[in-house]
């Protein structure tokens, strides 16, 4: 199983950016589904995350500006980021539980940047 995000770079504060995510594989099914971010010299932390029947738990800072989505179908996750802010620069990390023959675990992907800067 394959955890494979894009959609980082560079936007201006006030700008928007949009990370994709998807899982591919030897996939039955998939739980848990979102985002984590860390920036340099802090803790990773929960952006968001949606489960399978569509629920979903933002960080308390974050749920104002930015909005998990996510298609059974396409194994896939979408994190839309608006009005973002230099304190958004960081590392974001996708994470899912993928059910597969015989296990279930958590994956991550490698990581996209995103950088907020004027």
């Amino acid at each position: 199983v394959q955890l494979q995000a894009s959609g980082g770079g560079l936007a201006q504060p006030g700008g928007s950016l949009r990370l994709s995510c998807t899982a591919s594989g030897n996939i039955i099914g998939i739980g848990a589904m979102g985002w984590y971010r860390q920036a340099p010299g802090k803790q990773r932390e929960l952006v968001a995350i949606t489960t399978s029947d569509g629920g979903t738990n933002y960080n308390d800072f974050l749920k104002d500006r930015f909005t998990i989505s996510r298609d059974n179908a396409k194994n896939t996750t979408l994190l839309q980021m608006n009005d973002l802010k230099p304190e958004d620069t960081a590392l974001y990390y996708c994470f899912a539980v993928v059910e597969s023959p015989g296990t279930r675990r958590g994956y991550w992907g490698q990581g996209t940047q995103v950088t907020v800067s004027s």
